[in-house]
């Protein structure tokens, strides 16, 4: 661009007839002769008889439209001067996405920290702006994972990765304003992230040709306007969720080779023109309207052979014929009356046998049901704005309640805004268990997959049983948790259904997942998948000759993928969720070192929460299981993140009696820098960015406070946690080291408990 310039000057300046000294004649400057004067006409321009113009105000004129000239010469070739600064954020998201992928050779432009993606064209990226608005990397031959960083790109539309190797679970952080997305030929594991649910302009979603499994989440009802779905080759199984019936613009559906069960009907109400259900297990009878679809693929499926039963063909004439809507009219009528018949029956009959509900002159009656039954649903937080249906459901007095339906209101010390007990205390009360959305196994299978639990497949001991590894003839590995049905109550023995059925409701990629169950005479069990490198505790505690230090960049992102399924638990679910054993044993660790919190959903089975999580991790107020909230795994979580900044057990009782439990120990010096450098793991060789460090501390004192109701939400220790990631500059969104070192002992467990080490 300088040389450019340099030869266009003189042109400039020739056209504005300026001389200046390094153009001029030499000979004509040595002159010592003086130039003569100009006449009076000479100073006047042709056009303009009679002005007079000074030489200096003529030669000013000329430079300042010679600058002219160069200034529009700058903007003709420099346009990104002005243009090319890309947002922040962007920059941020995209470093991180590059370290995940093990800062790919072919990818051109792009940077490790910092840069220009927008201003420097970087390879696959369009920008408007300073903003990135598209992503397509596909068929580069790209390895790694996709980052944890991607919802900061929130004015990317289009999103394509296909024809990759990328690996590990899909990120639940998605840019969240797509309405393009292909991970198509990858080597992607796990489910289809519940984030999904909430990309209301999505158009076009391709999963095509991964390793995806488990059961799709009932996740579809606001995405009106995808057209086109492609989850063929894949091993998703279970019954298609009844949102696929809110795909009120879907053209194109792809669901062949996978493990689907159950019927198609939710898809009659769909106005398909592509219908490929391939080699699937999907039984029943194919409906009667999906004949209108253009192109309709159904082999290799159990159906069910002859005609479909009255039943099924009676439903579609009644939304097709005026008479059927007459007689459904008609049903509804009479149905109306009985129910308004049998509501005055019951009115009479408890008006006359009222007197048998007083006992010393007060009312007594039962209000579980009230306060305690509702159902167990993923509920994204802003899901409420905009949305006054919502907001009115949730806003209803509870002490008016009672008072309109005849019932006694409800004592004051019982009226709450939410019930953080609820769910794991108001189980009981719900009169009938949800589909359940994982594989029921016999206890034979289990059994022969884990050598009849044998002692060398144990692979930890939790409080509420053991847990083994299981081998499957195909190669696959999970997870078995043997609860130890003895030690419990015949009541709670009976609700392990209803925690089931919870359960598997639970989707989050950084909650362990559960996969299946056992239910038969004295056994219950639980199935999860299998996660290779152990626990947090373990690699923070129990070293060996095989395993190395995690790194700061490790630690901090393990300490925010934990804090994010903690936020799910508590701030996205419905009911709130409350853990309850929240401590590193607990904190499992994939391939690459992602975080997976298991144990979620099982208070109802735990007797005793002080003694689930041991020593140190036990927050000050729980005296007693029932003082456990919210704000008491927030304090818990804090000592997990205390363990990752010190590499020190939460409790260890070979140190000084004041030095033994590691909040007490540690809670005055977090902002002290000098003793705060002398507390970090000495297995980090002080390599950490002190900022980081710091910030963390910070978050630490804020999470283990003395008064619960100081400490902070989940969702703002999130917040923390990425911005001291993103502030500092820690490149790398793949949280461990690469996979053939990541790999710490092939053994894991599932609930680890060091007391018996």
């Amino acid at each position: 661009m300088s040389m450019a310039m340099a030869m266009l000057l003189p042109e400039f300046l020739s056209f504005s007839n300026i001389r200046p000294p390094f153009f001029s004649n030499p000979s004509a400057n040595s002159s010592n002769h003086p130039s003569p004067p100009r006449s009076r006409s000479q100073l006047l321009p042709p056009d303009r008889p009679g002005t007079v113009i000074a030489p200096g105000e003529s030669q000013m004129a000329r430079i300042l439209s010679c600058l002219l000239l160069l200034l529009l010469l700058l903007l003709l070739l420099c346009p990104t001067i002005l243009l090319a600064k890309t947002d922040q954020p962007d920059v941020s998201a995209l470093n991180v996405m590059f370290n995940s992928m093990n800062s790919p050779s072919q990818l051109s432009g792009w940077q490790s920290i910092g840069g220009d993606p927008c201003g420097h064209s970087w390879q696959g990226i369009e920008c408007s702006g300073s903003s990135v608005t598209e992503i397509n990397l596909s068929g580069l031959g790209l390895s790694g994972s996709m980052g944890y960083q991607l919802s900061s790109l929130t004015s990317v539309t289009y999103f394509d990765m296909s024809k990759n190797n990328i690996q590990g679970d899909i990120p639940y952080q998605l840019p969240p304003n797509l309405n393009y997305l292909n991970l198509a030929g990858n080597s992607f594991t796990g489910g289809v992230p519940y984030s999904i649910s909430q990309m209301t302009d999505l158009e076009y979603l391709n999963l095509a040709q991964n390793q995806l499994s488990g059961q799709l989440s009932d996740m579809f009802e606001k995405l009106q306007k995808l057209s086109e779905l492609d989850l063929s080759v894949n091993r998703m199984s279970g019954d298609l969720p009844q949102s696929f019936g809110s795909l009120s613009s879907l053209k194109i559906l792809n669901l062949e080779n996978n493990q689907f069960t159950g019927s198609i009907n939710v898809l009659a109400k769909l106005s398909l023109e592509h219908l490929n259900v391939q080699n699937n297990q999907f039984s029943g009878w194919i409906p009667n309207k999906l004949s209108q679809v253009k192109e309709i693929k159904t082999g290799g499926n159990p159906w069910s052979s002859g005609n479909a039963p009255p039943g099924n063909t009676a439903e579609e004439n009644v939304r097709e014929n005026s008479s059927g809507q007459s007689r459904g009219v008609i049903a509804g009528i009479v149905i109306a009356l009985l129910v308004i018949a049998m509501v005055v029956l019951v009115l009479v009959k408890r008006r006359i046998s009222s007197s048998s509900h007083y006992v010393d002159g007060k009312s007594q009656y039962v209000d579980d049901e009230l306060s305690q039954n509702r159902s167990f649903t993923p509920l994204v937080s802003h899901d409420l704005k905009g949305e006054p249906n919502v907001l009115e459901s949730t806003s209803i007095d509870l002490k008016s309640l009672p008072s309109s339906i005849g019932l006694k209101p409800l004592p004051p010390d019982s009226i709450k805004t939410y019930n953080e007990n609820e769910f794991a205390n108001g189980i009981n009360a719900r009169q009938s268990v949800e589909p359940l959305l994982v594989r029921k196994y016999s206890f034979s299978d289990l059994q022969a997959a884990t050598g009849s639990f044998n002692f060398n497949r144990l692979l930890g001991e939790g409080s509420i049983g053991r847990v083994y590894k299981a081998k499957y003839a195909d190669g696959k590995i999970l997870a078995v948790k043997k609860i130890d049905t003895a030690d419990f109550s015949g009541s709670i023995l009976k609700d392990f259904m209803e925690v089931v059925s919870d359960i598997s409701r639970l989707h989050h990629s950084n909650i362990a997942e559960l996969v299946g169950y056992c239910m038969e005479p004295g056994q219950r069990l639980l199935v999860y998948e299998f996660q290779r490198n152990g626990s947090l505790y373990e690699f923070l505690h129990l070293s060996d000759e095989y395993s190395r230090p995690l790194t700061w960049d490790t630690r901090v992102r393990i300490a925010l993928g934990t804090a994010r399924a903690i936020e799910y638990l508590h701030e996205i679910c419905s009911p709130c969720l409350i853990h309850k054993n929240i401590k590193s044993a607990n904190i499992l660790l994939d391939m690459e070192l992602n975080p997976h919190l298991s144990d979620c959903g099982l208070t109802a089975l735990y007797q005793d929460t002080s003694e689930n999580l041991g020593p140190g991790y036990n927050p000050p107020e729980c005296t007693k299981p029932a003082a456990y909230t919210l704000k008491s795994d927030v304090y818990s979580f804090g000592v997990v993140m205390l363990e990752l900044l010190t590499g020190r057990k939460p409790y260890d009782s070979s140190k000084p009696r004041p030095d033994q439990i590691l909040v007490r120990w540690a809670a005055s010096q977090l902002h002290d820098i000098n003793a705060l450098a002398q507390m970090v793991d000495p297995g980090l060789r002080g390599l950490y960015p002190p900022k980081s460090l710091h910030r963390l501390a910070d978050v630490i004192a804020l999470c283990v406070r003395p008064e619960p109701e100081f400490r902070p939400l989940m969702s703002e220790v999130v917040q923390a946690l990425a911005l001291c990631i993103q502030r500092t500059g820690m490149g790398g969104g793949k949280v461990g080291r690469t996979l053939s070192s990541a790999s710490r002992r092939s053994d894991w467990s599932d609930d680890f408990d060091y007391r018996y080490y």
